[in-house]
């Protein structure tokens, strides 16, 4: 059997996770207490983020399936899994580590998140997002299947 990576589908969710940034961006003011003030647009770009996160690590799940890395019990083993065949960068796995624990913020306290602590988070790691999506190309450019 061969390795055969879906392709197409990586690149759908790494063109969705950018949109998706890319709002974030178009929408993240210049202050926390901006941010804070927004309403239903901070609803939205946390939303936005949240998704992007999804997406992320959606790619990662595809990607350590279609390599037959192993059978992950977490989302961390799939991250392993990935910086062990050479898929991802060590310092990579730490950022989505990270992008995680946001998004788990984000989606499960939804109500009590610190406005000025994730208006820091988004404005000092957005890039993240940009970094994650050059190494997923250059890994589906420079892999042979």
């Amino acid at each position: 059997m061969t390795n055969e990576v879906r392709d197409t589908i990586i690149r759908i969710n790494l063109e969705e996770m950018a949109e998706s940034i890319d709002m974030v961006k178009d929408h993240l003011p210049d202050s926390a207490d901006e941010f804070r003030r927004l309403g239903i647009v901070k609803d939205g770009i946390y939303k936005r983020t949240e998704y992007a996160i999804e997406n992320i690590f959606d790619i990662c799940a595809i990607l350590n399936a279609d390599l037959y890395l192993g059978v992950p019990g977490t989302d961390e083993d799939i991250l392993e899994n990935l910086v062990q065949h050479g898929v991802l960068e060590p310092g990579t796995r730490q950022n989505l580590k990270a992008m995680k624990g946001f998004r788990n913020i984000v989606a499960y306290r939804y109500g009590r998140i610190d406005d000025e602590l994730a208006f820091s988070i988004l404005k000092e790691h957005i890039e993240y997002f940009s970094f994650f999506r050059d190494e997923i190309e250059q890994f589906l450019q420079s892999a042979a299947f």
